[in-house]
Order: C-alpha cells, then structure tokens, then sequence
C-alpha cells in the first residue's frame, strides 16, 4: 500500500468522510488540498502532508483524528518530513504567527506555546500548505470569500517572497487580485 493509500484508509478509519466541511467532508477537502499541491507542481512530501494537514486539528478546525501526542503513527505512514509540516500545520497559532511570519519564520505552537524558527524550504513549504489549503476553503465556501478575502489577499501578498510562484498566481487567481486593487 502506498502511502498516500495508507493515509486515505487511515482518514476513513478516523471517520473524515463523515465530518462536515466546506465543500462536503473533510475527507473530501483533504483530498483537494493533495490534490492541488500536486496540480501546482509540489513534492510528495508536501502533497502527503496536504492530505493530512488537519489530522491533529488546526488553529481553524480544532478536530483531531488522531491525537498529537501519537505523532509515531503518522510518521510511520507518510515519513518524518512530511510528519513534520502536518504537525507543524496543525500545531501553528495562527493569530500569532500568520502576520509577523515573513520577517521572523517563526511559528509558534499553540500546544507548547513554544516557536520554531524555519529554515528557508520548510517555510516555503508551511507558507504553500497555509494558502492551498485556504484557497480550497474559498473556493468551496463564497461567503468565507466574501468575509475574508480582503484579509487573505494582504496576508497572502506578504507571503509571496517566500512562497512559490505558482502558489502565489493561484491565490491571484482565486482571489481575483486584479478586482481587488481596480478603482
């Protein structure tokens, strides 16, 4: 079984096909947030890590399948590196960390309260993570568009320095940058 078969049973087993989420359940939006990483040109780490960013919950959807405590049972199945940007997702505060991450690569844990400065890549890939998955909520819910959007575009802007270029053109694209600055 591949791990990527191996996380999509494991979600299941969790029940993710049963919990509501924008766009159906979060299995299905787990799925997409793979899915799009890939489509955008990420590795498979990350990818592996988009399927299962919300497994110990988030700062934004405090459900966790499995408990962040067991962190060896997902590494078991997707590897250490992508273990690592799951937990790191799931661990960031995003109030705290979200605004200031540009200029400080830190991001604090809001199960330790502890902050970890990343190194150029894996900020890269948590910055790519944050915003496909985001953009994957306003695609499947326009009101969080219509509520939020004006907050991601500045957030997302402030980003792009460190994210990856076809990440930033599909946050323009979703969030119709172009729109956004006319008048």
């Amino acid at each position: 079984m591949s791990p990527v078969q191996g996380v999509r049973a494991r979600l299941r087993q969790h029940g993710a096909e049963a919990i509501d989420h924008p766009g159906g359940t979060l299995y299905a939006h787990l799925s997409r947030v793979h899915d799009s990483l890939g489509r955008l040109g990420l590795g498979a780490d990350v990818r592996l890590a988009g399927l299962a960013h919300a497994v110990y919950g988030t700062d934004g959807f405090d459900l966790a399948l499995i408990d962040p405590a067991d962190r060896a049972t997902l590494r078991d199945l997707i590897g250490e590196s992508a273990e690592r940007l799951v937990y790191l997702y799931g661990a960031c505060d995003r109030g705290l960390t979200w605004p200031r991450l540009v200029g400080t690569g830190e991001v604090r844990n809001r199960f330790t309260g502890a902050s970890e400065r990343l190194d150029s890549h894996r900020l890269r890939l948590f910055v790519d993570l944050s915003i496909v998955n985001e953009l994957d909520v306003v695609e499947q819910d326009p009101t969080v568009a219509e509520n939020h959007g004006a907050y991601f575009r500045t957030l997302f802007t402030s980003w792009a320095p460190v994210a990856s270029a076809r990440v930033t053109a599909e946050a323009e694209r979703v969030l119709d940058f172009s729109t956004a600055t006319a008048g």
